[in-house]
């Protein structure tokens, strides 16, 4: 079984106060799904513009997560830790789109 990666773009909602979601994503998201024994990297990134184009992303972030699989890491986002990251996530949050993906070269 290959490795996987989750992407996950998604705004910020219109009421989220955005340094606030930046702390809470610096202190919290971050190294509490990094330290996931299903994870081995989980990397946030700020959307800015389209390449080549005068226009703003059409996300305001994308997470980048490395999964050893699906199923080990749907076992490890059920402890309550997780689910309250979960819940915080989404109270920040909305049109969030989680994609599973593989490496072509090594799937």
């Amino acid at each position: 079984m290959s490795a996987k990666m989750l992407i996950v773009f998604f705004n910020l909602k219109s009421t989220t106060d955005e340094p606030l979601y930046l702390k809470w994503a610096k202190e919290s998201d971050l190294p509490t799904v990094n330290k996931l024994s299903s994870v081995s990297s989980f990397e946030v990134f700020k959307g800015i513009s389209m390449f080549g184009q005068d226009q703003p992303s059409p996300w305001d972030y994308f997470e980048v997560i490395h999964i050893d699989s699906v199923d080990a890491f749907l076992s490890d986002i059920q402890t309550e830790e997780m689910q309250k990251i979960v819940e915080q996530f989404q109270s920040f949050t909305e049109d969030a789109h989680f994609i599973v993906t593989e490496n072509i070269l090594t799937a």
